[in-house]
């Protein structure tokens, strides 16, 4: 199997993002539905293992931030598409999502918001995290992702991760 074969199957299991639902909101402007279809595809892209489609939604200059424990290998930040994707498949390799579920979404302007609930196992120690909030901070420019900020209880993910 070629690596990018891999890493597309790799990213769909570990992400668990398999299934996204579509939103409209009659209040959403243009410039925010749009945004939020970007990201809503983007995000789409990675729970179905679509590469392409990821590549061609992210922006050249896109960051990938998500803050915690530096012991765990995929802590960023990572810049680039190249770093992005460098990142996904050591992500890939360490974590595995066992429950992934949007609750809310919203979007104004070039920024949307998703907050929601999930759960997963670090492959490092295989313990399960135990169900958390997550929060992603997303920008689009121009119909590509330039942002993409995660926010999770890194606490528990890092403790999982050191197995206690």
């Amino acid at each position: 199997m070629h690596r990018r074969q891999v890493l597309t199957a790799g990213v769909a299991a570990a992400t668990g993002f398999a299934v996204v639902p579509a939103a409209h909101a009659s209040t959403m402007d243009a410039e925010s539905q749009a945004s939020f279809d970007t990201v809503m595809a983007f995000m789409g892209a990675m729970g179905g293992g679509d590469m392409a489609a990821m590549d061609a939604l992210m922006a050249d200059d896109m960051v990938w931030a998500n803050e915690g424990d530096k012991d765990m290998p995929w802590i960023g930040p990572w810049q680039g598409k190249e770093e992005i994707m460098a990142f996904l498949g050591v992500f890939n390799d360490n974590w595995q999502t066992t429950k992934w579920e949007n609750t809310d979404q919203f979007a104004i302007g070039d920024t949307v918001a998703i907050f929601g609930q999930m759960n997963g196992i670090t492959k490092a120690s295989g313990q399960e995290i135990g169900e958390f909030t997550f929060g992603l901070r997303a920008k689009v420019r121009d119909g590509q992702v330039v942002l993409w900020n995660w926010l999770e209880n890194s606490y528990a993910v890092s403790k999982a991760f050191h197995g206690g």
